[in-house]
């Protein structure tokens, strides 16, 4: 027995039997023979308890309604004030609808019937499907109202706004941080627990973000796929690129704020500061002078171990 969901912000607005044909239809894609309406005591999946809302499904040939048990005021509260009661049991996501959660959850159980043809990527739900042929045509319908920024779907020009906004939603329980987005607040709170989810499957490292795991397996690849457009150099990581390509435009953004002096690399400008400071942060281990830098400790202790690399 298959069993889809129906928008209930467009169910809610029908209330004879063609209207609500027609909205299942457009929201389901059931074939053409009568949809008939009862009612019935309806339980979801285990660990749901149904109440305080209205919810269509399609059983078959029947679109099955289920009534409120308790009334549905707390539902439009709980649309205005943003709470989000409903979790769902395969991740980490709450909904502030039992409707929206249903939908969801099919994300986790459901077939992936809706097949992109021009990759072989397949979602559970049409609208993911539509989402996600976007990133072939290019089109982003969600414009930014503040900037001239637009995005493919609706979440990520509402996260986008935050930046406009300063707004972050996001607070870490164990310290005074706050994120615009629960994927930055995740990636932080593992600087408190230590988790360090994302395994080279070629040596024993972890790493905290899956971005660092990324750019550690390169190591054992080989692969530099950050090429720079002025001569033959490429490289593992983007950032060393852009260091790379100021040999080229001669571009020198750190400055020091004690002289006028600028560098190419932000590694230089911190050398270089120690002179201002007389920082000294590398020890000899064998005596008890220090240096401001890696280069002038090494030197030094060729006087200790007596080697001549230069002769």
């Amino acid at each position: 027995m298959s069993k889809s969901i129906v928008k209930e912000e467009c169910a809610a607005n029908f209330f004879d039997d063609t209207s609500l044909h027609n909205i299942v239809k457009e929201e389901i894609e059931v074939k053409e023979e009568p949809i008939h309406i009862q009612d019935v005591d309806l339980k979801l999946e285990e660990g749901i308890e149904v109440h305080e809302e209205l919810i269509y499904f399609t059983e078959g040939n029947y679109l099955v309604k289920h009534e409120p048990m308790h009334g549905d005021d707390k539902l439009n509260q709980r649309t205005h004030s943003g709470e989000k009661q409903y979790h769902c049991s395969h991740c980490d996501r709450d909904f502030s609808t039992i409707s929206h959660l249903v939908k969801h959850q099919r994300t986790h159980t459901e077939e992936k019937s809706y097949q992109c043809r021009q990759c072989n990527k397949a979602f559970p739900q049409k609208s993911n499907l539509v989402q996600h042929l976007r990133t072939h045509t290019g089109e982003k319908p969600n414009q930014c109202s503040l900037c001239d920024k637009a995005f493919t779907s609706k979440g990520d020009l509402t996260r986008h706004k935050r930046i406009h906004t300063g707004e972050k939603p996001y607070q870490c329980s164990q310290c005074d941080k706050a994120f615009a987005t629960k994927f930055y607040l995740t990636r932080h709170q593992r600087t408190h627990t230590g988790e360090k989810p994302y395994q080279c499957s070629q040596c024993d490292k972890a790493f905290a973000h899956s971005s660092n795991l990324t750019r550690h397996k390169r190591i054992h690849t080989g692969e530099k796929p950050y090429q720079c457009s002025q001569c033959d150099k490429a490289f593992a990581n983007k950032s060393v690129l852009t260091s790379h390509q100021r040999t080229h435009t001669g571009e020198k953004p750190y400055q020091c704020s004690q002289c006028d002096k600028a560098f190419t690399h932000i590694s230089n400008l911190t050398k270089h500061q120690r002179i201002h400071t007389g920082e000294k942060p590398y020890e000899c281990s064998q005596c008890d002078k220090a240096f401001s830098n890696k280069g002038n400790l090494t030197s030094h202790q060729r006087t200790h171990t007596g080697e001549k690399p230069y002769q």
